[in-house]
Order: structure tokens, then sequence, then C-alpha cells
């Protein structure tokens, strides 16, 4: 069964399971101890410190493990903001990054702090000179992910670093995705990664601060991991996540080549083979193995259940999944598509048999979920009365209001408009991109007795 979720959690790769087995028998014990079992653990505790932060590119004691890379992201914005709270409590964030940023952003404004978020392009990048106008005299930091989660966009790193490292303002770099591929550029004051993105074992973050950067480490003192992050160190998965690390990169521009192919191969034929599709993300600039698109007129949850009923394992960012019923914060923020959104990921070693597979079945069931939903097949071609007309979609979940909208928008002349009504939250976010695919003006939202009042005008 092809796993394609790889963005979400890659399969634990061989040379991890050899280093984790091989390190359960050899570093059990206490590393912080002085006898002989002690100072074994920490020779194998050192030898990963220095194999992740050449990874890194920062010195082995500029970096420190941590349980997870969400906890890496917590503690690295706390302590940032912590040791810069004399400048102030400013922290400037881009529109797509990972929750767990946008979790500590909120955390931070509700504790009296104040955060500006960075819009992002409709390929989900952010503009440098967007970025650097939103730092201010009292930004206490800034973050910036490396590549998308969901889309696979590339951010302009370098770019905004040298900006910040102007505006004297710390960066922290979210590179939990793009770490496995290859370095982050230069210029980052704090940066953090999960292994579980690269094949490592899964409990294992890393959090880099550069030498000279305020940093106050937040909660009760620890004694371990220069007091960022307390508790007893995993050494078994610590030093499997850095062993993976090493040997993911060392084949990463052999593979990274091999996966892009596939990745371009799947971009161009699914916008061919299903109608009414948006592939969305940088098409160049993005992360080799990771690809998505949104299809109209498609339950995500279905089209997902679907697909691993064919059995392909896919992610989605996606409105309508079991674990939310409001839109990607990415995918909103980009102004794309978000109803029936599936996300490929491909782990390494990926065959082209299996990707090929995919796009055969592919197209077969976006038709059989959208005939199931009564979507339009074809453009409406009835008689259109003068009357503008009103779509009530109250209490109906994505994708059904824009299936409404799309069997009615024929039935109104030319100039006329179609106002659907909806209080699902992807409406907001789908009806203007379903007007923008299909060639029609999106008039705008107007307040109404439920929901929202969304006002579709018909130009053809």
């Amino acid at each position: 069964m092809p796993y394609f979720d790889a963005a979400s959690a890659a399969p634990l790769h061989p040379v991890a399971r050899q280093a984790l087995l091989a390190a359960l028998d050899e570093g059990w014990a206490d590393p912080a101890r002085l006898y002989r079992e002690g100072r074994r653990a920490r020779l194998l505790l050192d030898a990963a410190r220095e194999a992740a932060a050449e990874a890194v590119g920062c010195r082995p004691d500029e970096l420190v493990f941590t349980s997870s890379g969400t906890t890496a992201v917590h503690a690295g914005i706390a302590g940032a903001l912590s040791g810069r709270r004399r400048v102030g409590r400013h922290l400037a964030h881009s529109a797509v990054e990972h929750s767990s940023v946008l979790h500590s952003a909120a955390a931070h404004e509700a504790a009296g702090g104040s955060c500006t978020e960075v819009p992002v392009d409709r390929f989900g990048a952010v503009d440098p000179a967007v970025f650097g106008a939103a730092l201010r005299a009292d930004t206490a930091l800034a973050c910036l992910q490396s590549a998308n989660h969901e889309v696979g966009t590339e951010q302009p790193v370098a770019e905004v670093a040298a900006l910040c490292a102007e505006a004297g303002v710390p960066l922290l770099v979210d590179a939990a995705q793009s770490l496995g591929w290859g370095p982050v550029p230069a210029g980052w004051s704090l940066l953090t990664a999960s292994a579980h993105k690269w094949g490592g074992p899964a409990g294992v973050g890393l959090l880099a601060v550069r030498k000279g950067t305020r940093f106050s480490p937040q909660g009760p003192a620890g004694e371990r991991e220069s007091g960022r992050a307390p508790g007893f160190e995993n050494l078994p998965a610590i030093v499997a996540a850095a062993a993976s690390l090493r040997a993911v990169r060392d084949g990463a521009a052999a593979e990274a080549v091999r996966l892009r192919a596939l990745v371009d191969r799947i971009r161009s034929v699914v916008a061919e083979r299903v109608p009414d599709v948006e592939v969305v993300g940088d098409p160049v600039r993005r992360l080799p193995h990771l690809v998505t698109f949104s299809c109209l007129y498609v339950d995500g949850e279905t089209l997902l259940h679907e697909l691993d009923r064919k059995e392909f394992s896919v992610s989605s960012g996606s409105s309508c999944t079991s674990s939310t019923l409001t839109p990607s914060h990415v995918l909103k923020a980009m102004g794309v598509l978000s109803e029936g959104n599936v996300r490929v990921s491909l782990p390494l070693g990926t065959t082209e048999a299996d990707v090929d597979r995919f796009l055969e079945v592919v197209p077969g069931v976006v038709a059989e979920v959208r005939e199931r939903l009564g979507a339009p097949v074809s453009a409406p071609s009835s008689p259109a009365p003068a009357a503008s007309l009103v779509v009530d979609a109250l209490g109906r979940r994505c994708p059904i209001p824009v299936i409404e909208l799309a069997k009615v928008i024929g039935e109104v002349a030319v100039g006329a408009t179609v106002t659907v009504l909806a209080d699902d939250e992807a409406a907001r976010l789908d009806i203007p991109a379903w007007c923008e695919m299909r060639g029609q003006k999106y008039v705008g939202e107007e307040p109404a007795d439920r929901g929202s009042a969304y006002v579709v005008r018909r130009l053809g």
C-alpha cells in the first residue's frame, strides 16, 4: 500500500532502526553520571549532538534536543521573547506558519504581547519587503518557516534573514520540513526541527540558538540540555534521529532530483486528467517531494477515504476532514480553493509505478465522489431569466454551497447575480476561488440573519 504522507511522518529510516536498537543496548544509562555506563551514554549523546549540529550548520553547544518539534518551537519562541523583553513584546510571523508557531503567538497575545501576521502570495510565499516592513522598533522576534508543510513552497529565508539582521531582530526558522533535504540558508538566530519528518523516530526535536542571541528559558529550570529542555534525554531516540539525519542528507541530492520529477508528473497529469482542479504552491521554488491540489465539488474527507480504499495514504488541508470543520489556515492565507484538497508527500524510495497507479486512480475517484454529491458535470445551458437568485445553503458543509451555486449560475442572465447563503466557514474561501476558476465575478460578502450572503455575478 503506497504511503504518500511523508510530510506528516516519514517512515522510519533503516539507519534509524539500526541505531535505535544499538542505542537501546548501549545508551540506557544516565549520561550525567560519571561511572562507566554513564560515560558511555554521554559519548553517544555528544556524538549525536555533533552530527545534528553539523547538519544544522551550528556549533554543538548551540543545539539541544527536545521531546518534539512542537516543544522546540514553543521553547524557542518563549525563550527568545523573554530574553528580549526589554526591547519590546512584538512578534512578527508569516500567515502560513505551522500551528505550533500560531499557538505560541496566540499565547503571547493573550499575555499582553502584540503580533503582526505577514501575508503571503497565491503560491504561499512572503514578500521579503513586506516582511521587513512588519519589523518594528519593539519587535523582539520574527518567525519564518523554511518551507511550508502543506504546499511545499520554500520561503525566501536568506532575504528575510538579512532584513532581520539589519533591524537587529533575531529570526527563528522552523526547518521541520526542509532539514532532511539540506541546510537552511545562513542568517537565522534560532532554528527548530523534528526528527520524524526525515525518517527518525517520533519524540525528538531540535532547538538551535546561536551564540549571542538573547535567550531566557521559560518554566522551571532544568539541569539538562542547557536548561532549555528539562527531563531525562531519550538517548536511543536521539541517537537514531542524528544517525538518520546524516544518512538522509548523504543521499538527499540524488533523491531530490528523482522525487522532483515524480512530483512534476503528478502536477501536470492531475491538471490534465481531473476537471476543475487547482494545483497549488510554487511550481519551482518548492520541496522536491510534496504537491497539493484541490478539486471543486468534492468532499475532502470522502475523497481521502476513497483513496484509502484504493490503498493510497494521503493527507489533506481541506476544511472537510474529520479533525476540523474550518479551512486550512495555509490555504486560506493563500486565497486558493480549500475543498477537495489532497496533499501528496512522497517518502524516500517511492517508485514510478506507485505514482503511475495513483494517477490512474485519482480521476475516477474524484468523478465518483462528485457524482455522489450531485455535482454538475458540465456548464449549465438552460434559458436564463432576468431575475437574480438566492441559494439557501445554510447548515450545509463544503462543498455543497459551491455545488449549489454551480447548478444555478446558468439560470440567471449575464450580468445578474446569485446570492449564496451559507454558514460554513469554508464558503468564505471556496466561493471566491470557484469564481476565479469558472470565470465569474465575486461581488463580495454581505451580512445575513444567519451566516453570510456571498454575491456572485454571472459574466458568461
